[in-house]
């Protein structure tokens, strides 16, 4: 067999999914999953309106013991005051944490003077409590709690804290396109890295909504309604067909999309199969000896 080069769209998903971020949720078992995550990878680690925000720093501890680049989620709404928040960042980095995302969080109330994810960045900056960087969240299609133009807003007032934008899995590529277009044109410039779904089994995703806990599962299944249906229909999902119709995005040097954030479901092992798997599809195609 000879290879050829692939086109330009199949390469720049190879590229992009072998620098891949993964994504964890700290149940009880998320332990059984880090063993299939890539040596040096970057791991997310969320967080919970009932599990609060300790769960979520024991798991990045951990990962950053094992040598992976963790970053923990920082809900904006868990934080008590500035006094809980100097704990929370001298904890971090005597983990050697150089890295925070940070989203306002699902708490119905806040637990302190954060009411939002552009508060926290601004009580960081103002604390003096630098991270080498610091990522925000973005929404391609209607957030559940939040409007379009305050959503908007919202990304105006957190540019200046941050250094990178993760969005929201979204199975509209179209959708993707047209936000990408949108934020750039009201002068956005952040890089993006393009948040999706891994390789979901509808069992196990049931499995883990259970285990968060009934408040948090109501969230959770609301924010991926989506991927939710998608289960229903099929009984499980592979990210190829997304992937496809994303990769004219991917090429776009005016998108300014760096990356591919996956959310594995804690299903790490499947999720790291598929996407070996695709690194070598998308990155060259066979052809018959000539």
């Amino acid at each position: 067999m000879k290879r050829r080069p692939a086109p330009a769209s199949q390469t720049g998903v190879a590229r992009l999914l072998a620098r891949a971020r993964f994504e964890l949720v700290p149940t009880s078992a998320f332990h059984r999953q880090i063993p299939f995550l890539p040596e040096g990878a970057t791991v997310t680690v969320t967080s919970s309106p009932r599990r609060g925000l300790e769960p979520t720093l024991l798991l990045c501890e951990r990962l950053a013991v094992a040598g992976f680049r963790a970053v923990p989620h920082l809900s904006a709404r868990l934080v008590q005051g500035p006094g809980q928040l100097a704990e929370i960042v001298a904890r971090l980095k005597g983990a050697a944490v150089t890295e925070v995302f940070v989203v306002g969080g699902d708490s119905a109330t806040p637990a302190g003077p954060y009411g939002s994810a552009a508060s926290l960045l601004e009580a960081l900056r103002e604390g003096g409590h630098r991270f080498e960087r610091v990522g925000i969240a973005g929404y391609p299609e209607r957030h559940p709690l939040v409007d379009d133009v305050t959503l908007l807003r919202a990304l105006r007032e957190k540019q200046p804290f941050a250094s990178y934008l993760v969005t929201q899995i979204c199975f509209d590529a179209a959708a993707i396109f047209m936000w990408v277009r949108r934020v750039r044109g009201e002068g956005f410039r952040l890089p993006i890295f393009i948040g999706m779904p891994g390789v979901v089994n509808r069992v196990k995703l049931l499995e883990m909504s259970l285990r968060i806990g009934v408040g948090d599962s109501l969230r959770y299944l609301r924010k991926h309604g989506g991927l939710m249906a998608r289960l229903v229909r099929r009984g499980g999902y592979r990210p190829d067909s997304f992937l496809a119709n994303l990769a004219p995005l991917l090429e776009e040097a005016t998108a300014g999309v760096v990356g591919l954030h996956i959310n594995t479901f804690n299903e790490v092992e499947s999720t790291e199969r598929w996407r070996q798997g695709a690194i070598a599809r998308h990155g060259y195609m066979e052809l018959p000896a000539s």
